[in-house]
């Protein structure tokens, strides 16, 4: 059973997976006439963590070229970076909550 912030950090893990999801499809469509890079609201997402399908939403403020597209390789390139660090932060407090639980088991057993 998941603790209270196992939960929020599960949730926090399924944001980062699918911004790097929408980033890396946002790269992909960057020579596409008409696309619009798609993102969340990383933070107001996190802060209602519903659980629900996170709302995607046309990423704000971005220039749009005569083809139609928006797509900005340095913005997205940033973001894939941002989210290899809260991933990697994520994994390491996840880790650390699955050595106390085990430890916690262990010693509960002896």
């Amino acid at each position: 059973m998941l603790t209270e912030s196992g939960l929020r950090l599960e949730r926090y893990m399924d944001l980062v997976s699918l911004r790097q999801k929408l980033t890396a499809s946002n790269i992909a469509n960057a020579d596409t006439p008409g696309y619009k890079s798609k993102d969340i609201d990383f933070e107001s997402e996190l802060k209602t963590a519903t659980g629900g399908q996170p709302n995607i939403i046309d990423a704000p403020g971005l220039v749009t070229r005569n083809d139609g597209n928006n797509v900005n390789v340095d913005r997205e390139s940033r973001l894939l970076s941002e989210n290899a660090i809260r991933f990697t932060i994520a994994s390491n407090l996840l880790q650390s909550q699955i050595r106390t639980l085990r430890s916690a088991i262990q010693e509960g057993r002896g």
